[in-house]
């Protein structure tokens, strides 16, 4: 997906609904598709296309006219090809796994920071840009036949499994801006280079460099042209 991913906002409080547009609006390769403050006008929005392609909602599940389940069940039964990522404060187990039941993908339980939505929501869309299910759901590229722990890796992702998490000291809002500066800049740099744009240590700057380079979602190779041994930089992989 080259595009930005389209997210629509079910939220009926305003204040929340506003502070989610803001959290979307920080980070790259998000765009908010439209905001709806019950379950029937989200549904309408998704069935009627009126607010174009939506990608992704970001589901509570306590709204006035039904609860978040229920909105997703008519989802899942209409079908409507999206992805639901709830965003809410109810944690009673039933309502974690009804929600997984009818395809949730993230669950992020409020309050949180910045940070930790931003997490959910780059853990997701790695989901839909890197995992196998994505590119063997491509019509317009060559299918290719996957692996069972590709299968197992795809799944795992979806299911927000703890290990696909961020590496202990790493942080979600750092990592953002990371990624929009090789992605802006297009050129490859070194972990040094990194640390003269972003006030991190280059030891720092290494950790996230390498952690985008396991997630293939960074290509690393050696600068040569220098006296000693040579430099080890990163280029953005798309």
């Amino acid at each position: 997906m080259t595009r930005p991913i389209r997210v629509l906002i079910v939220e009926d409080e305003p204040l929340t609904a506003e502070a989610h547009a803001g959290f979307l609006s920080r980070m790259d390769g998000f765009e908010v598709a439209g905001t709806a403050v019950t379950g029937a006008a989200a549904l309408q929005m998704l069935t009627s296309r009126s607010h174009g392609a939506i990608d992704a909602v970001l589901l509570d599940m306590h709204l006035p006219d039904m609860s978040g389940i229920e909105v997703a069940r008519r989802i899942r039964a209409v079908p409507i090809k999206v992805d639901i990522i709830a965003v809410t404060a109810a944690r009673e187990l039933e309502t974690v796994r009804a929600a997984i039941a009818f395809g949730v993908t993230q669950y992020l339980l409020k309050p949180f920071t910045f940070d930790m939505f931003a997490e959910k929501l780059l853990r997701y869309r790695q989901t839909v840009t890197e995992s196998p299910a994505a590119a063997v759901g491509s019509g317009s590229k060559p299918q290719r036949r996957v692996a069972q722990e590709d299968i197992d890796a795809a799944l795992s992702a979806l299911r927000g499994n703890e290990r696909a998490s961020l590496p202990k000291g790493l942080s979600a809002a750092t990592l953002q801006r990371v990624v929009e500066y090789l992605r802006q800049s297009g050129a490859a740099v070194s972990a040094a280079e990194l640390t003269e744009v972003l006030p991190i240590s280059r030891i720092t700057a290494r950790r996230y460099l390498e952690y985008l380079t396991s997630t293939r979602q960074v290509l690393r190779e050696s600068r040569y042209g220098t006296p000693g041994r040579p430099e080890i930089e990163y280029r953005w992989a798309r």
